[in-house]
């Protein structure tokens, strides 16, 4: 069954904002959510840089939800109840079984995992709180949208660490496609700023000790922010039998495996995921007018992921836009490609390339069109998002204007 996929429903959040719009607004205008982390249980990392969520919006979930989630649970909760609005859809139990979630997420219940050890090795208690288990499992986000939003289709979590949203939406796609579910909410959230967690980062001595500067000369590493991403995905049939807006149609998904490194980035690996992406979804090289790169300003990405870049699209990787929008809400891990996702289907929406924030030198090894610090209007009918995760598992996916 070769159905086509499409998105009416976009909600997140970040330390750019809390909801969708103002997220996509500050994103546009290059405008970044980095600062010092305001965390004061962070003991010896004062000075480290993040992207915070400083205030959560105001929400009704039910308390019996909210004591067993821990916080990357509730920002993907928010972000699907707002991603269902903007779709208006709700479950009903005539429809439910046809209505799953995927959610991807990079580091689980770390808030939660960290206060049990701190309460069990260094407090006086003697058990862990009753929900730990739950709060840390790595379903745990897509189980509270199934509670939340009533779903009764397709429900499960994936992981793999910064390509998993890619991954979790390009599972979507396939339980549409395969005609197991007419929608699914898909996307990512991630909440690392938990001590162990930082730390853990710290110690691989890839973090930038002031901001996220991908592509340019300059560059010290990434930065890590938190957040959710999510989309309502329908089948074309579904969406526009309810005269549903369409946002934009999911046309390929390109999945690849570095077999390469545990830690350091390979061309061939990402090459291939663009690739198959741009098979899947039928399209030439210079069809792609936006690609979201993966972008998260350490030398050796930035450098590897514009050498896939030209292999793949030739000549073309010098016409096309490029920006990496980790630049404002930084490496959200499990969330950020669901982030970039929004980007590029608002792009696709409003003829506008978001750019490449805090750009300052030109690099030799970064030489394409990386929209530095100004947003770009341009005609915007293909988008692709390249998500490059450590351990080597690559997702692209390719949005198309309907």
């Amino acid at each position: 069954m070769d159905r086509r996929v499409v998105i009416t429903g976009v909600g997140g959040l970040c330390g750019l904002g809390t909801d969708a719009a103002s997220m996509w607004k500050e994103m546009r205008e290059g405008r970044s959510a980095i600062g010092p982390i305001a965390n004061s249980e962070l003991h010896d990392l004062e000075g480290m840089t993040g992207a915070e969520i400083k205030a959560m919006p105001q929400h009704d979930i039910n308390r019996g939800h909210l004591i067993s989630m821990d916080r990357f649970s509730l920002l993907a909760v928010l972000a699907a109840r707002e991603a269902m609005r903007q779709a208006g859809l709700s479950c009903d139990e005539g429809n439910a079984h046809r209505f799953g979630a995927t959610v991807g997420v990079g580091f689980t219940g770390s808030y939660a995992t960290e206060q049990t050890y701190r309460s069990l090795l260094l407090g006086s208690a003697i058990r862990a709180e009753l929900f730990t288990g739950v709060k840390v499992m790595p379903s745990a986000a897509s189980v509270h949208l199934s509670l939340s939003l009533g779903l009764r289709g397709p429900v499960f979590g994936v992981t793999s660490a910064c390509a998993s949203a890619n991954h979790a939406i390009a599972s979507a796609v396939d339980q549409i496609k395969l005609g197991r579910a007419d929608v699914m909410v898909s996307g990512g959230s991630d909440a690392p700023f938990a001590w162990g967690v930082l730390k853990a980062w710290e110690a691989m001595r890839v973090l930038s000790p002031d901001t996220c500067r991908p592509f340019s000369a300059d560059r010290k590493g990434l930065v890590l922010g938190e957040g959710a991403g999510m989309a309502v995905l329908e089948s074309y049939e579904h969406a526009t039998r309810r005269g549903a807006t369409i946002l934009a149609e999911i046309a390929g998904v390109g999945l690849s495996a570095d077999a390469f490194h545990i830690a350091a980035p390979s061309v061939e690996g990402p090459a291939s995921a663009m690739r198959a992406c741009l098979a899947d979804a039928g399209l030439n090289a210079e069809d792609v007018d936006y690609l979201n790169a993966h972008g998260t300003g350490t030398k050796s990405n930035d450098q590897t992921e514009t050498a896939a870049i030209k292999r793949v699209f030739g000549n073309h990787a010098y016409l096309m836009s490029i920006s990496s929008t980790k630049s404002t809400h930084a490496h959200c891990l499990g969330a950020a490609s669901a982030l970039e996702m929004i980007a590029c289907v608002m792009a696709i929406q409003e003829d506008v390339v978001p750019p490449t924030a805090n750009y300052r030198e030109p690099d030799p090894a970064c030489d394409l069109d990386i929209t530095p610090n100004v947003p770009r209007e341009r005609k915007v009918r293909v988008a692709m998002s390249n998500a490059f995760a450590m351990g080597g598992t690559n997702a692209v996916l390719a949005f198309r204007q309907v």
